[in-house]
């Protein structure tokens, strides 16, 4: 018998499953997915005996929240959260009831008055707790806290630099405000300068996650269908959370993304601004970057965003690119000041394409359009940029160096230009000239596309001068059609189920 699960909330740690042997509701404890490398590294500092000081970044609703409560269960020694918009003294009161919460003796102590005398007063209860593993205070959405002439960093320096780091203690801040979180803590000049210990920033998951996370909310989808969700939604598991069993990938988008009471309908906005200080800035260079998939130069971002050049503009794109939105490279052959600056956050660019002041969208109509193949295609492109690991590994190259770039070719009256999104340039003397298509049938290899291919490869040696074998290499969602035009022409080949493997 398939036990009944009931799915609580994000925030919370357990499903609640009906055991089938004597019919009584039993909590199961949630599993995290995915995050390796983050449970690696919470592992290692509790096992140490120094203090850390951990901060966790990640764009809003990605589940830094979830990793830490799911990962400690019931060993957080206290656990906080700030109040988004609230005054100093309602974040004191808020404090007063966490504490209270986890102070086992009655206790006869006052509100605190001010954030020194909270910190003092957090110091003395952890101080009453005899044990010897290592204590874990988690304090969430950490910048929320930092409100007008409150000084509560002047009283969290103080909470860490006087008391928690002499102690065996992991303090975990936490906040979705990037820009914050950089300014005041991961880069602060202050007294927080270099207290940081260690990090952690959360990544939307991948394909292979993906797939795991929907398996977990018993979602049985074809990987196709799964790569067409992850184009609108990304890998963010709040997201993710709104699939439900039954439905196709294109009535799940129509449902979250276009009708009113869509989770994503007004989420472009939200997003940006909870994360950045004066995030109009971010959204222009975000809308300027989404008009143009190869990317833009600074110099032609300036132009298209129609902001000013210095030391703002700078602080964007770094903020941006540390965030995961965008990325910079630079293509073949260039230099760094040559590099371009791409956007590579899936929701931002459907929703800048199909969302964006449009109204009374039919979007199973507009998915059958030749707009949403042509668009399916580049985002598919962008995707598999994102699993260089997996695709590596399926070339059998995933120990060998490598570096990846574009190559763009203007061409002039005596030759053709050529543009070639993905090059993977390798340290055994190959470059593989990577083709990307995302289609619902095996792909077929016409003589036109074909001499395209060879016209590409060609231009491409003539004007680098490289010395390596390129490699014409397909990636493709259900394989190629062996014809006359791909024999010889394909020497290597990818199919999306590669992309779903681990790294």
């Amino acid at each position: 018998m398939i036990p009944l699960v009931i799915i609580l909330s994000s925030a919370e740690n357990y499903y609640i499953c009906r055991d089938s042997a004597d019919n009584k509701m039993k909590p199961v404890p949630k599993k995290i997915i995915g995050r390796t490398y983050e449970q690696q590294l919470l592992t290692a500092i509790c096992a140490s005996k120094d203090s850390d000081l951990l901060a966790i970044t990640g764009r809003r609703r990605i589940g830094k929240t979830y990793l830490i409560r799911t990962y400690f269960q019931q060993q957080l020694h206290f656990e906080f959260s700030g109040v988004i918009n609230a005054g100093w003294q309602t974040q004191l009161q808020n404090f007063d009831y966490a504490l209270r919460k986890y102070e086992k003796r009655s206790t006869k102590r006052s509100k605190p008055a001010n954030w020194l005398e909270a910190f003092h007063q957090l110091t003395i209860y952890l101080d009453s707790i005899k044990t010897k593993e290592k204590k874990i205070v988690f304090i969430d959405e950490f910048p929320w806290l930092d409100t007008h002439r409150s000084n509560f960093l002047s009283a969290f320096d103080w909470f860490w630099n006087t008391w928690a780091v002499s102690k065996n203690i992991l303090v975990i801040i936490c906040g979705s405000a990037t820009s914050w979180m950089i300014q005041k803590i991961i880069n602060h000049r202050g007294g927080l300068h270099n207290r940081v210990t260690k990090r952690i920033h959360l990544e939307p998951f991948t394909l292979g996650e993906t797939e795991h996370y929907l398996q977990q909310h018993n979602i049985r989808l074809n990987r196709y269908q799964i790569t067409t969700l992850y184009m609108a939604f990304g890998g963010v598991p709040h997201y993710l959370n709104e699939i439900v069993s039954g439905e196709s990938a294109m009535q799940t988008i129509q449902r979250v993304c276009f009708d009113k009471k869509g989770l994503l309908v007004n989420e472009f906005g939200n997003l940006y601004r909870a994360l950045f200080i004066q995030a109009e800035n971010h959204i222009e260079v975000v809308k300027a970057l989404a008009k143009k998939r190869i990317g833009l130069s600074r110099k032609a971002l300036l132009t298209a965003s129609k902001l000013k050049d210095g030391g703002t503009f700078s602080k964007v794109l770094e903020e941006l690119e540390w965030s995961g939105f965008i990325e910079s490279y630079a293509p073949f052959g260039k230099i760094k000041k040559d590099k371009l600056f791409r956007l590579t956050d899936e929701f931002s660019l459907f929703y800048l394409t199909f969302m964006y002041q449009k109204k009374n969208v039919n979007w199973q109509q507009l998915a059958s359009s030749q707009v949403w193949k042509s668009w399916s295609g580049y985002t598919f492109e962008s995707i598999c940029m994102k699993h260089l690991p997996q695709l590596k590994k399926a070339l059998g190259i995933a120990s060998v160096y490598t570096e990846y770039s574009s190559f763009i070719s203007k061409g002039n009256l005596s030759a053709k230009g050529a543009q070639i999104d993905l090059l993977i340039d390798r340290n055994d003397q190959v470059i593989n000239l990577c083709e990307m298509k995302f289609t619902d049938q095996p792909f077929i290899i016409t003589k036109a596309y074909a001499s395209q291919v060879r016209e590409k490869k060609a231009v491409f040696i003539n004007e680098t001068g490289t010395k390596k074998a390129v490699f014409p290499t397909f990636i493709t969602s259900f394989g190629v059609v062996s014809n006359e035009h791909s024999i010889g022409l394909m020497q290597q080949h990818v199919l999306l189920d590669d992309l779903f493997q681990p790294a």
